[in-house]
């Protein structure tokens, strides 16, 4: 013990930074399971769709999507959902659907507004189309 308080004596910035570090971790360890809102990985998603008919819906830009995304997905910019303008969507408030964007953090963001908006049943792709496509998984491609 007598170590730790002369570490902590003599590493004032380090022993902050620690501290900050770990109440951070904490903060998201517990938003995290208390949001409405879970992550689906790979697999998850693709059990979804086979097994429960799960929508999945790509919030990246009409450019991004049409490079390449999921077999099925629809488009919807984060915008129209940001501006609760998602109409093509409101038929879906209690069918499971999949937000996925390119990295997973926008569509933790659009999950979370599509949760507080009325929907039942939303998930968010953890890791996005990044992951998607280095796991090789197939990808669908829009010529409009």
């Amino acid at each position: 013990m007598q170590e730790y308080i002369e570490f902590l004596k003599a590493n004032p910035m380090l022993s902050v930074a620690w501290v900050g570090l770990f109440i951070a971790v904490l903060v998201t360890m517990v938003k995290s399971s208390l949001s409405k809102v879970k992550n689906v990985n790979n697999h998850e998603l693709t059990m979804m769709i086979n097994r429960e008919d799960a929508k999945v819906i790509d919030v990246r830009g009409k450019e991004d999507f049409k490079k390449g995304h999921i077999a099925g997905a629809m488009n919807v910019p984060m915008a129209d959902i940001k501006n609760n303008q998602a109409t093509s969507l409101e038929n879906l408030k209690t069918s499971p659907i999949v937000i996925v964007c390119s990295a997973g953090m926008t569509s933790s963001q659009a999950a979370q507004l599509l949760s507080k908006q009325g929907f039942e049943q939303v998930f968010n792709l953890k890791g996005g189309m990044g992951e998607w496509q280095a796991a090789n998984l197939p990808v669908q491609k829009s010529k409009r």
